[in-house]
């Protein structure tokens, strides 16, 4: 008598397309991604539907603030708006990570520009992929006093401190650069708040 044949398992489709989403996620592999899918839909529907929501609404309301590039659900972020923040000051940082770690100092008071990204020709990011356009505009509106650039420390972060200081000083303004406090190769978001403080305090003027 032959035997039966086995039925395949059905395949999990809703949970391999969520194990798949979850590896858009940095630092997430194939095998991490399956884990939290697994945990989502075990142990915590409810989080998985508050997660799911949440992610929805902030894709479908989180924008780039007009003036600083920052994210934010209105046109203008609370941080541009703010009558107490120092308008003559610039900041430059590659990412919002960034700018929430030079507020968290409470040695700043001016405002921001947000490149979302820094120069790396070999990844086909270039002036126009960091916004530089808008950054000049911005810093060029007659507020401005003083531009600090407060990119990380890596070779690509300081490649575009370099181009951007050499853009901005030829149109007049005083341009500073994070004093060497924070680490070379070092990324802003992973700085203590004490030494990024040091750094800001000490910045230094780039020659033109």
């Amino acid at each position: 008598m032959a035997e039966r044949p086995v039925p395949a398992l059905e395949t999990a489709s809703g949970l391999d397309d969520l194990a798949r989403a979850l590896r858009c996620l940095p630092g997430v592999g194939p095998k991490a991604a399956q884990r939290m899918a697994l945990h989502l839909l075990q142990h915590d529907r409810d989080g998985a539907m508050r997660l799911a929501t949440a992610l929805e609404h902030a894709a479908n309301t989180v924008r780039h603030c007009e003036r600083c590039n920052t994210f934010t659900e209105d046109v203008v972020c609370a941080l541009c708006r703010s009558a107490k923040r120092d308008a003559t000051l610039l900041c430059v940082v590659e990412t919002p990570a960034d700018l929430l770690m030079v507020e968290n100092t409470q040695a700043y008071s001016g405002l921001y520009f947000v490149l979302m990204g820094r120069l790396s020709p070999l990844d086909g990011i270039g002036p126009k992929e960091i916004r530089l356009d808008r950054l000049i505009e911005r810093a060029t509106d007659g507020v401005v006093k003083e531009v600090v650039l407060a990119t990380n420390f890596t070779n690509e972060g300081e490649a575009t401190a370099h181009y951007i200081g050499e853009i901005l000083s030829a149109r007049g303004l005083k341009v500073s650069r994070l004093a060497r406090g924070v680490p070379v190769g070092g990324e802003l978001e992973y700085v203590d708040s004490g030494t990024l403080a040091q750094a800001l305090r000490e910045r230094r003027t780039l020659a033109p």
